[in-house]
């Protein structure tokens, strides 16, 4: 897991509160968004990133968004795979709808439906060499700066039918999942073991439906929680 996203009203305000809360340096502004009607913020946090957007114009996939869950949220996660093609065809062959591609030289990216894979965007992408992330800007374009230690850890998704929801987004990624409980409320987690990376997936409890609730960082100044963008942020160690 490489990227994690939220979807704001006022990008900058979001950022602003990020900057303050984990005291982050300036973030990246990628005028490549615009194309889907955007602005943004990522930033830097170890060597994974936190992204903001935000609706730039009228009639767009976020503001759809924003709309339906009624405020700031969870969007998207950004998975970083060594073979796409591979990861091309096990989505194809699981019959999952590719919403957006893009292939450049060092990056590329492919973006699924979220009817198909649901709780967020999900997207599977592939960067050369491996430790460099060109949607972070130019310092990591072609190579991986210094920075900071930590990271993300692991993100909470709620959605309808946990079990079936990791089932798929497993399936996905091409890995396995362990649940706890039993039926419909269980809980159940998918683990990035090479990362040290958990999805965690849970009934969703509030009007709001399915989203991304809560991301889990290495590194933040404290345990929190902290409660930004609508997203609970929360420290972990390691």
């Amino acid at each position: 897991m490489r990227q994690v996203a939220l979807v704001a009203r006022d990008c900058g305000q979001v950022a602003g509160e990020l900057r303050r809360a984990f005291g982050w340096p300036p973030p990246f502004h990628d005028p490549g968004v615009g194309q889907f009607g955007l602005t943004n913020a990522v930033f830097a946090v170890g060597d994974t990133f936190v992204e903001v957007v935000a609706p730039a114009q009228p009639d767009t996939t976020a503001g759809r968004y924003l709309d339906r869950r009624g405020g700031d949220g969870g969007y998207m996660a950004i998975f970083q795979v060594p073979d796409l093609p591979a990861a091309r065809r096990r989505v194809a062959d699981l019959g999952v709808r590719v919403v957006w591609t893009a292939d450049l030289p060092d990056i590329a990216g492919t973006h699924l439906h979220p009817r198909d894979v649901p709780g967020a965007i999900v997207s599977l992408d592939w960067a050369d060499p491996e430790q460099s992330w060109r949607w972070a800007g130019p310092s990591w374009t072609g190579q991986m700066p210094d920075h900071a230690p930590g990271g993300v850890t692991g993100l909470t998704i709620e959605v309808n039918d946990p079990a079936a929801a990791a089932g798929r987004w497993a399936a996905v990624l091409g890995i396995s999942i362990r649940a706890a409980g039993r039926g419909r409320s269980e809980n159940t987690v998918v683990e990035l073991a090479d990362q040290g990376q958990r999805l965690r997936f849970r009934p969703a409890r509030n009007s709001r439906g399915e989203g991304i609730t809560e991301v889990t960082i290495a590194g933040l100044p404290g345990t929190g929680p902290w409660m930004i963008g609508g997203v609970r942020f929360a420290g972990e160690e390691g």
